[in-house]
């Protein structure tokens, strides 16, 4: 699952705080949030020069800063999140990292102080659920530095009934993305396609169980007891997406490396 839009949500079907209310502990646990996230670091790691400042744009629960500052990564960590919940347990999780609320299309007046601050930001599983992602990331945009990067994944591959329960809007591959970047004011340094063949698997199990995994997920919610098939399911493709190609034409895993231009 991904992590929440910072955005202003449409009505009835954006509410972020019932959502990690209702799937924090499944997102936790989700092999595919973790797969992310590793590529994610790798990507940061390369990243040349010292990172002073990363910004995590729509940081959840915070759980990717909780891996990050396990590594490391940078000096200071920041995270921007739209939900009230999310804010709460990510401040619960990284005590020492930075988490403020915040809607990007109506920017409180605490984000000023980090306006061309960041050396790089994170944006991951977010901008699917933008109903103006152009826009979204003309605004991330603003709180990096010349030159910034920025990292990005998102969904490629076919929708499920579970992406739309949750509030996609599109699923991207590696020219649409590009091409938005270009709009937003970002270089495409790098497009990976990452994830094939077994989180293509993942995801074409989540397509076939359709609106029966929503069931299944109010179904281990309300109970607070996840489902033992589940569960060892997740830890088997834990496993294989270790074995995923990183980089191939038939990855439905989208991340980007770009960097913020002058102009």
């Amino acid at each position: 699952m991904g992590r929440v839009q910072i955005s202003a949500p449409a009505a009835g079907r954006d509410d972020w705080s019932g959502h990690w209310d209702s799937y924090a502990d499944s997102a936790r646990d989700n092999p595919a949030q973790e797969m992310r996230h590793r590529l994610i670091l790798s990507v940061l790691s390369q990243t040349p020069g010292d990172l002073h400042l990363l910004m995590d744009v729509g940081s959840g629960q915070g759980d990717f800063l909780q891996r990050a500052a396990g590594r490391h990564i940078a000096e200071r960590m920041v995270g921007l999140e739209l939900s009230e919940t999310g804010v709460r347990l990510s401040r619960t999780k990284v005590p020492e990292s930075t988490f403020i609320q915040a809607d990007l299309f109506k920017p409180p007046q605490e984000l000023q102080a980090y306006l061309d601050g960041a050396d790089a930001a994170v944006c991951s599983e977010v901008l699917e659920h933008v109903d103006d992602p152009v826009g979204f990331l003309r605004a991330v945009r603003t709180y990096l530095k010349p030159g910034g990067r920025l990292i990005l994944t998102v969904p490629g591959g076919p929708m499920s009934a579970f992406d739309r329960h949750i509030g996609h809007r599109q699923h991207f591959n590696a020219a649409s993305i590009t091409a938005i970047l270009k709009t937003a004011g970002f270089f495409t340094e790098k497009v990976r396609l990452a994830g094939f063949p077994f989180f293509n698997l993942y995801r074409l199990t989540v397509i076939a169980r359709g609106n029966k995994l929503i069931d299944d997920v109010k179904a281990g919610t309300a109970e607070r007891q996840p489902n033992a098939l589940a569960v060892f399911a997740m830890r088997v493709f834990r496993l294989l997406f270790h074995l995923n190609v990183d980089d191939s034409p038939f990855g439905w895993q989208v991340i980007a490396l770009a960097r913020k231009t002058d102009s």
